[in-house]
């Protein structure tokens, strides 16, 4: 939160400059802040980037809201982030994906209702507009027009493509709505993506720790992955990138640019521009992985690598599942120059993704509903995620290190003393916890000793649980 980085934004510079008083004790724990107006006349500011800030700061825990009274600096502390865990050196070889059986268990785990949810990455169900939706759909349902009710166009329905275009200009990459393909969530989106670029045996980059989901499709096609290390801020190494390339008949690549799943990586727009010009050189397709771009913590969606493409050789992924929802199963692609084959593949793949929920999330972005319940999950994220981060440091043992993302829902935990992350998953689902081994983000078995914890559940409620998890990686340690 440094006030001496250029790319930070107003209320990211004024947030730096508080937390920076705070810590040089100008303002102690208790003492009340100017209040948003003074802030505002003193800084030449207007009242929202004020507020900004000052959420921003609460969100991480530097100070606190009272109600009728203003903003205060909390009485007690976070501790200082702990190191980030660090990116793994992997041999540039082709891997063999296998991890299916893992994976099942675990996304099984989220059926059993008696365990705590730290596992698979869902949103929180109480923050999603479950009953606006239910609502919406049976009101569609309800509508005599017989389109309504039959399969559809491959494409999707021009309403929600309209809808999709709409949200990719407000990211700051206008496509319209005839470049947009609406598919059965963001993983059909990356199946039919890699269906269309690479054939069986192909070599595919993928970063490291990536998405289980990416992994999984990658076998089913008969693809090999290629590991790249992955820094947990700054997103996909591109030198290693770079000399990868030079060394392996790499067909495609598939990068997470904005908040990488398991990490919380989020690349700059430099390092965006760079990747797609070293691709496109090399006449390479990237596979670009947006699902959670929307849920930056600062409000404001980072942008897309799609964005500095010159050949038309990225295929920009997304859905609404981590915010709208998950049963809904309503994804998008623009696929750039592939859209004829990935229409063909799509057709034969399942035809067309389902008219009436294309249609229900359609009506609800056209509402203008989507924007408000960004801005309310957007802070219960980050607050969420830095609750549970700062209760990691607390709870587990000394040696521990965990991320701290700028979005999305997860934490990326490096646990000390080489714990074996299956050991402590087989443990915990004992003791009625769930969570998602480091096995399963490789196709190499890189992350033996890392775990990703789910924050969108999280609750000070739960942190009996997540001790419970400490108590376990200490026993394993012994």
């Amino acid at each position: 939160m440094a006030n001496s980085s250029p790319q930070a934004t107003l209320y990211e510079r004024l947030a730096g400059e508080v937390l920076t008083q705070v810590q040089a004790g100008k303002f102690a724990p208790g003492d009340r802040l100017p209040s948003v107006r003074q802030v505002s006349q003193q800084k030449n500011l207007s009242v929202t980037t004020v507020l900004q800030a000052y959420h921003l700061l609460e969100d991480r825990g530097v100070i606190e809201a009272r109600p009728q009274s203003g903003y205060y600096v909390r009485a007690v502390m976070p501790p200082t982030p702990p190191p980030l865990p660090e990116s793994t050196a992997l041999p540039f070889d082709p891997t063999s994906v296998r991890i299916d059986d893992l994976v099942m268990r675990v996304v099984r785990d989220t059926l059993n209702h008696d365990l705590v949810q730290f596992g698979a990455a869902l949103p929180d169900p109480d923050l999603l507009p479950t009953a606006r939706l239910n609502r919406i759909l049976a009101q569609v349902a309800r509508r005599a027009n017989p389109l309504y009710h039959t399969v559809g166009l491959p494409e999707g329905t021009p309403q929600l493509r309209a809808q999709v275009a709409r949200r990719t200009y407000l990211a700051g990459c206008p496509l319209t709505p005839d470049e947009i393909v609406i598919t059965s969530g963001c993983t059909e989106a990356l199946h039919l993506a890699l269906r269309t670029v690479c054939k069986t045996g192909d070599l595919v980059a993928v970063e490291s720790p990536t998405y289980f989901g990416i992994l999984q499709v990658l076998q089913s096609l008969g693809l090999h992955a290629l590991e790249i290390p992955t820094h947990p801020e700054t997103g996909i190494s591109l030198g290693a990138l770079r000399i990868a390339l030079q060394n392996h008949p790499v067909k495609a690549a598939v990068v997470m640019t904005n908040f990488n799943n398991p990490l919380g990586s989020c690349m700059s727009s430099d390092a965006k521009r760079e990747l797609v010009e070293m691709l496109e050189a090399a006449d390479i397709p990237l596979i670009e992985d947006d699902i959670y771009g929307e849920l930056a913590f600062s409000g404001q969606h980072p942008g897309v690598a799609r964005a500095y493409s010159r050949k038309d050789l990225v295929l920009l992924t997304s859905s609404f599942s981590k915010d709208i929802s998950p049963s809904y199963r309503i994804g998008w692609i623009a696929p750039g120059r592939f859209k004829d084959a990935l229409v063909r593949a799509k057709m034969a793949t399942n035809l067309t993704t389902p008219v009436l929920t294309q249609l229900a999330i359609a009506a609800f972005l056209e509402s203008g509903g989507y924007d408000h319940i960004l801005r309310t999950i957007r802070r219960a994220y980050a607050q969420k995620v830095s609750q549970m981060a700062r209760a990691v440091v607390r709870n587990f043992p000394e040696g521990t290190l965990v991320t701290h993302p700028q979005g999305g829902f997860v934490l990326w935990v490096q646990l000390p003393g080489e714990v074996d992350s299956l050991a402590l998953y087989n443990q915990a689902v004992q003791a009625g916890i769930t969570l998602a081994p480091g096995y399963i983000f490789s196709a190499s078995n890189s992350y033996r000793s890392f775990i990703r914890l789910n924050a969108a559940y999280w609750s000070f409620a739960s942190e009996r649980a997540l001790q419970r998890l400490g108590e376990l990686v200490a026993g394993l340690m012994a």
